[in-house]
């Protein structure tokens, strides 16, 4: 597995959450492109409780079995010292460290109306702080490397997803820590550029323990034999790309990508605009806003695609 030709031979990465599901696919293809990988994952349960253990051996033993070389970690991605105790595994065990996939995530799916503040802190607190908490510590290690001179041409890519681009009725913990991973994503990129690093954020899409919850029925298929579009390994090689040297100079960008589907999602784009170069009377705003809208592609929608 641990190809010597491959996209990302030689680099080290490491991919949060990467037990189960779309992190796993990331991890399994990563090492079948050669590279090294760290597997994180503490083996909780969907809601973030305690759950299984050994997941994120799991996955290492099948990449060792398969000639590749992978390591396990079971550190909490959002808890500032297991970030870095992460990102320390990842040098200690390999040597270096080029990649960072912040894919760890919970669910705790409730309308606003009742969701708890334990269920807003605790989902962003898995996404939006981890993804924070390892990119920090991973950004410091390349700071020093780029300061003692040492050549620095790394990755990190974020975790997003349609439910942060476009929103998800039930998801307002899970909408906002995706849609602030964006954010976050087009700031790291900015400071993170002096130091070699690149940062993008993947919004990707498959069949996973978060998908099928919401998702279920329209991620049935009537031919097993046909192509699988919600395969969460369809996702790999995209992940692959851009981790890879290949993908030099793409930065602060937000991919979609699911099934055969790949889409640069023009997030920064500013959309129909009318400057009069004055204050606006209130009565004018309204027509102006709705003739502006009436102009805008229709809006995306986070249904699966057929």
């Amino acid at each position: 597995m641990n190809a010597p030709g491959g996209l990302c031979a030689g680099r080290v990465a490491i991919v949060t959450g990467s037990g189960r599901g779309i992190g796993r696919g990331h991890a399994l293809e990563l090492a079948r492109q050669g590279a090294a990988v760290v597997v994180n994952d503490p083996g909780v349960d969907l809601d973030g409780s305690t759950g299984e253990d050994g997941v994120a051996q799991g996955v290492v033993d099948e990449i060792v079995a398969a000639g590749g070389k992978a390591v396990a970690d079971g550190h909490d991605a959002a808890d500032l010292d297991g970030a870095r105790a992460i990102v320390d595994r990842a040098v200690e065990a390999f040597g270096r460290l080029d990649v960072v996939v912040n894919n760890a995530g919970i669910l705790r799916d409730r309308a606003l109306v009742n969701l708890s503040a334990d269920d807003w802190d605790a989902v962003v607190r898995v996404h939006l702080r981890a993804s924070f908490a390892v990119t920090k510590w991973a950004a410091t290690w390349w700071r020093t490397q780029h300061q003692a001179g040492a050549p620095v041409d790394a990755r990190v890519i974020n975790t997003s997803s349609g439910a942060g681009l476009y929103g998800n009725y039930g998801q307002a913990n899970y909408s906002a820590a995706k849609a602030g991973i964006v954010g976050f994503t087009l700031t790291a990129a900015m400071e993170l550029a002096r130091y070699g690093v690149t940062v993008n954020a993947l919004a990707p899409g498959g069949r996973t323990r978060m998908t099928e919850k919401v998702f279920a029925q329209g991620m049935q298929r009537d031919d097993p034999s046909s192509f699988d579009p919600f395969d969460p390994a369809n996702v790999g090689p995209v992940l692959a790309w851009l981790a890879s040297t290949d993908s030099a100079g793409v930065t602060g960008q937000v991919i979609e990508a699911w099934g055969g589907r790949i889409s640069v999602v023009e997030v920064s784009h500013p959309g129909p605009t009318v400057d009069i170069r004055r204050r606006w009377e209130c009565a004018e705003v309204g027509p102006v806003i709705r003739d502006l809208l009436s102009q805008l592609p229709p809006r995306a929608s986070l249904e699966p695609a057929e």
